[in-house]
């Protein structure tokens, strides 16, 4: 019988690693905001993922104690500042609520044309930035072009083009306007010369007509594109039932599977609000999608979004068409320092990130004695740990960027 003699040569090495903590933020560019994420890792794995918030805080919920609820409005546009005009109806839908208030249909009308045009410019920015995220370029350009005429045709509703303030107790602050010029981005986009004059009607229809086209290119760039595929498709999965348990809304929940929308399921007078109007409510799977998806990852996700963008369009022509025969003005008036009910009232709204809620407490005087807001995106960072573990540190952005988070909303 015979003995190996060991090589004396050969030397045995420890290739494990110690585990790093790594800052990705708060200036990190693919972290959608302010907003720091502490990452601890073996070598390329992540094994947790914990965010730090609060970069961003501004104290809004005390200020609106001190404030009569229409002072308070420019506030909430300070929230999620990509869905402006969708904060403001949240926080005057709320107000209206506890005053019992009983808005023209005119004004609802207004808020559903106004409120899906700012779905579809928060979504665009969410495609293109997520592209940017994921290293294609084109399609960020492209979604800020067409961003841009809708903040065009905001400009003429109300003079403002990020913070509108539009959306008031009562309805809105101005009516849509007649005739304007159509905008020079879109003149140039549909061959029309620069100073053509159009009702507001149809330069949005003309508008939609147009995007509607382009959104097909923009799955050939993106949605399709192998090499997104490959940087979404299987990552960052989440379960239906940790959905759920984790309170996520919005394209985030229906990526999952999760049918629920509260455009169509809520019992509040925003519910109401959308009755009569047809559309759908995307939700994954996709009987479309690639062979490497998986119900809940990045792609779901980020397709969710972009089919919700042509359900707004299919309610904004609805919004147009019902426009002109709605009964009432566009706001019932209501001053400035008008005193609040005591009572208390809380309401949510489908906001194109999730679910956004306003809490208001009302003592007979012009200012709330309490003020408060829940947030569709904090609930949504908070999967962000169980949804990174066991990736590698360059799928983060990915997985941050399908949630769409604004810090803005989260840091009050």
């Amino acid at each position: 019988m015979s003995t190996q003699i060991e090589d004396p040569r050969i030397i045995e090495f420890d290739v494990r690693t110690d585990e790093m903590l790594i800052n990705m933020g708060p200036q990190h560019p693919s972290t959608h905001g302010v907003l720091r994420l502490l990452l601890r890792t073996d070598g390329e794995i992540v094994n947790e993922v914990t965010p730090h918030i609060g970069y961003l805080h501004r104290c809004a919920e005390k200020i609106g104690e001190n404030l009569s609820a229409p002072q308070w409005v420019p506030y909430t546009d300070r929230m999620d500042y990509l869905a402006a005009m969708n904060m403001n109806l949240g926080w005057a839908l709320a107000v209206e609520k506890l005053l019992k208030m009983e808005v023209p249909e005119k004004a609802m009308t207004v808020r559903v044309i106004i409120g899906e045009l700012g779905r579809i410019a928060s979504h665009l920015v969410g495609m293109g930035a997520y592209g940017l995220d994921l290293g294609s370029f084109s399609p960020f350009l492209y979604a800020f072009r067409e961003r841009e005429i809708i903040l065009d045709l905001f400009e003429e509703v109300c003079g403002a083009r990020l913070t509108y303030s539009y959306f008031t107790i009562g309805g809105a602050t101005h009516d849509l306007p007649d005739k304007i010029q159509i905008p020079p981005g879109l003149a140039s986009l549909t061959g029309r010369k620069p100073d053509t004059v159009m009702s507001w009607m149809d330069t949005v229809i003309v508008f939609l007509d147009w995007l509607e086209e382009r959104i097909k290119e923009y799955h050939i760039l993106l949605t399709r594109n192998s090499i997104f595929i490959k940087r979404t498709a299987a990552l960052g999965v989440l379960s239906r039932e940790m959905a759920i348990d984790s309170g996520c809304t919005g394209p985030v929940l229906r990526g999952s599977g999760v049918d629920h929308d509260l455009r169509r399921d809520g019992e509040s007078i925003y519910t109401r609000m959308y009755e009569g109007y047809e559309f759908d409510i995307p939700v994954a799977p996709f009987a479309d999608a690639p062979s490497e998806v998986v119900l809940g990852d990045n792609w779901c996700r980020f397709y969710v979004r972009m089919l919700e963008v042509v359900q707004a369009i299919r309610l904004v022509r609805q919004g147009i068409e019902k426009y002109p025969t709605a009964e009432g003005t566009h706001r019932v008036p209501h001053k400035l320092t008008a005193k609040l009910p005591v009572d208390e009232c809380y309401l949510e709204t489908e906001a194109p990130r999730g679910q956004m809620g306003f809490y208001v407490v009302g003592t007979g005087n012009a200012e709330p004695l309490r003020v408060r807001a829940k947030s569709s995106c904090f609930c949504n960072l908070s999967i962000t740990g169980p949804l990174s573990v066991g990736c590698m540190i360059a799928d983060i952005p990915a997985i941050v960027g399908s949630l769409d988070i604004v810090m803005g909303e989260i840091d009050r």
